[in-house]
């Protein structure tokens, strides 16, 4: 987490976050301990979301109280894009509170460039998690709203999916997949690729940097110092 924090202090613009800032627990003490001398030197700039291990403590409430008891989901802009910060953590069936929102939202702001991010992801190759069917809602939801990006952690790994469909099935235009859990723990092995996956790194900390234009974006992974891996490339909004 110090490697990947310096990071941070040489790219400008918003910082996100995909879940499990702190381990094990998300305790207020762990935050105070470990993400505030690293990550937490960006808070004022950093749109967060929890994990798994956020909740930990009853409710996340080291959570949320770190993070000035932001909402556990919410949307915003930058540019002419439009971001989710979604929350895995909680009820993301088909008419629950959350689902209902995001349909609304998307429903009554259109926008040409659309990007979400959540925990854990509906689509990895990971050995240790790999993909949950428990968030096919969520992507069918900004498939059919035509989004462009879909950014995960909980996987300790790097992988890039090419543009999918609903299914996971490569299609283009379509929905990419990033699974980002290289910000600090120890790093997951990868089992088979799954079809749609196109690149796959698990010996390599660092971070993705987005450069989200009118129309498109670009993408690079940005290694710790010391380290060579990267992978980079650009997408256009539909």
């Amino acid at each position: 987490d110090e490697r990947t924090a310096q990071l941070l202090d040489a790219i400008p613009g918003t910082v996100f976050t995909t879940g499990d800032n702190v381990y094990n627990r998300g305790t207020p003490d762990e935050f105070a301990a470990c993400y505030n001398p690293t990550w937490g030197r960006h808070r004022d700039r950093t749109r967060p979301v929890p994990g798994n291990h956020d909740y930990g403590t009853a409710g996340a409430s080291g959570y949320f109280v770190y993070f000035n008891n932001i909402p556990p989901y919410y949307v915003y802009s930058l540019g002419s894009w439009r971001i989710y910060a979604l929350n895995s953590e909680i009820n993301v069936s088909d008419g629950g509170e959350q689902v209902t929102w995001l349909r609304a939202d998307l429903a009554a702001n259109p926008s040409q460039c659309v990007l979400a991010y959540w925990h854990q992801p509906r689509w990895s190759s990971s050995s240790a998690h790999g993909s949950d069917p428990t968030y096919q809602t969520l992507w069918e939801i900004l498939y059919q709203a035509g989004a462009e990006v879909v950014i995960n952690g909980h996987d300790h790994t790097y992988e890039r999916f090419a543009e999918m469909n609903a299914f996971g099935e490569v299609v283009s235009p379509g929905l990419r997949e990033f699974v980002v859990g290289t910000g600090g723990n120890g790093l997951y092995g990868f089992d088979a690729p799954l079809p749609a996956s196109e690149v796959r790194e698990n010996s390599t900390y660092g971070v993705l940097k987005l450069n989200l234009r009118a129309g498109g974006y670009d993408w690079e992974f940005v290694p710790v110092a010391g380290s060579a891996f990267t992978d980079r490339g650009s997408g256009n909004c539909h």
